[in-house]
């Protein structure tokens, strides 16, 4: 794909937020450990997702991207995974039943493990240690022998994604995500709260036109996309030493990709013009999300969208804004300019946690929800006075039952924090809170659809 790169030339570029290990001798056994265990995923998927988000970046679809901030050794289980691939369906049901458009959805699974932190070290008292990375690097204990980069665990982490993709495609295409399932998606935590009952009210409708549509003679056996759903997977391609073990070269059209995920992306802090992480990411074949925040100049952009697109690919680029709610309409209009006017095809999806993250006064970082929620409006306000397409939301959350971001209807209080704070990094909004947010965005897509058609008039 890329003239003189290899998968190891990143290696030559400047790498900032990768561990350094110790035991040089344990790093190369992991890498050739995993280079010989089987791709995750395979070329083919990532070929379909890229042309699904072509179809969203040229306005007819929305792309539903979320899960975890950190996945860890830990936490998981069935039960979790199951329980965030469910919400993740029923948001994916309200933005389809309430918008009419597909909705490619997208999880931060399976892969989401390591990531950048703001300092290499931490201070509990009067000890320093480094600084927790994610579970494919080092252990959450604060702790000498924990917080030892390790490289055998990325061979766990291999482990772990390779079960978790099991689990997610055996519910995609098992009958689990059959629309007849619809009412049963409800986690029994949500009780009834007022979005627990609006999702029933839609569930309800889409079981009156499924009905109808059987009496026509429209079925699982006849209409197979009723019972199955297509799920991607994506991680920040963050641990490049096994993304560059992970990669493979397709034998149907000799191009390389990134086999640990369908999708990956590059954040914040590692997106800079030469850098390892765009080295590698510009010879992969994978559709790429790139972050883009306060720190990035449009010129800056444009060069970087040459660098991971020249030949202008639709669907290979996902653009994640995250400003934060009070500097969304005011940073991303010159972005949004700057692309449209060097006609680069892009999906523009709205990271709104990244950008508002507060210190609660009971002692833990917190997301308040209203916050969240003023910048998807104002990121879907920026797109409708632009004439461009809001055409995604990337988030952070769970199937869980936790009190991490405080507000929303279910009310968390800074107080409430504590009751069961269970992210490993970066709080996470709840079922309830999802899917919240699910509603607010069919509401914007609407107004987005509703300004396109008085534009056309």
């Amino acid at each position: 794909m890329a003239q003189e790169w290899t998968p190891d030339s990143w290696q030559a570029c400047e790498a900032r937020h990768l561990p350094e290990y110790l035991d040089r001798a344990a790093l190369a056994d992991a890498e050739a450990t995993l280079s010989h265990y089987p791709p995750l995923v395979f070329a083919g998927e990532a070929r379909a997702l890229k042309a699904d988000l072509a179809e969203v970046a040229d306005g007819r679809g929305f792309l539903l991207q979320g899960g975890d901030c950190a996945e860890s050794f830990a936490e998981f289980h069935p039960n979790n995974i199951r329980d965030t691939f469910r919400v993740l369906l029923q948001m994916a049901v309200v933005l389809t039943f309430a918008s009419k458009r597909p909705v490619v959805k997208v999880g931060r699974m399976a892969g989401q493990f390591a990531k950048p932190r703001s300092a290499p070290t931490e201070t509990q008292g009067e000890v320093t240690l480094p600084s927790y990375l994610g579970d494919n690097i080092n252990g959450i204990e604060f702790t000498p022998e924990s917080r030892a980069n390790d490289p055998a665990r990325m061979v766990r982490a291999y482990s772990q994604a390779a079960a978790t993709l099991n689990l997610l495609r055996a519910f995609a295409g098992g009958g689990y995500a059959n629309l007849r399932q619809v009412h049963r998606w409800t986690l029994d935590f949500m009780g009834r709260t007022p979005w627990a009952d609006k999702f029933k009210d839609v569930a309800d409708r889409i079981g009156e036109s499924l009905d109808f549509m059987e009496a026509c003679g429209v079925n699982p056996e006849t209409l197979p996309q009723l019972e199955r759903t297509s799920f991607y997977t994506s991680h920040e391609a963050l641990l490049l030493p096994y993304e560059q073990a992970l990669t493979r070269r397709d034998s149907l059209t000799g191009d390389w990709y990134d086999c640990s995920a369908h999708m990956v992306w590059i954040g914040d802090r590692t997106r800079f013009p030469g850098s390892a992480h765009i080295e590698f990411c510009r010879g992969i074949g994978n559709p790429l999300g790139m972050k883009c925040g306060p720190s990035l100049a449009p010129d800056d952009l444009i060069r970087l969208l040459d660098v991971l697109n020249p030949g202008r690919e639709p669907g290979r680029m996902t653009l994640i804004s995250r400003f934060g709610d009070d500097k969304v309409e005011s940073g991303l209009p010159p972005l949004v300019r700057a692309v449209a006017r060097e006609g680069h095809p892009v999906v523009w999806s709205c990271d709104p946690m990244h950008g508002n993250v507060i210190k609660s006064n009971s002692g833990y970082k917190t997301r308040p929800f209203d916050r969240i929620l003023r910048e998807v409006k104002g990121f879907f306000a920026v797109h409708r006075a632009e004439g461009t397409h809001a055409g995604g939301i990337h988030i952070e959350m769970t199937g869980q039952d936790v009190t991490e971001c405080v507000g929303g209807a279910v009310a968390i209080s800074h107080e409430a924090l504590g009751d069961r704070y269970h992210t490993h990094c970066d709080p996470r909004l709840n079922a309830a809170q999802s899917i919240e947010l699910a509603f607010l965005l069919a509401e914007m897509l609407n107004l987005e659809a509703s300004a396109g058609q008085t534009a056309a008039a």
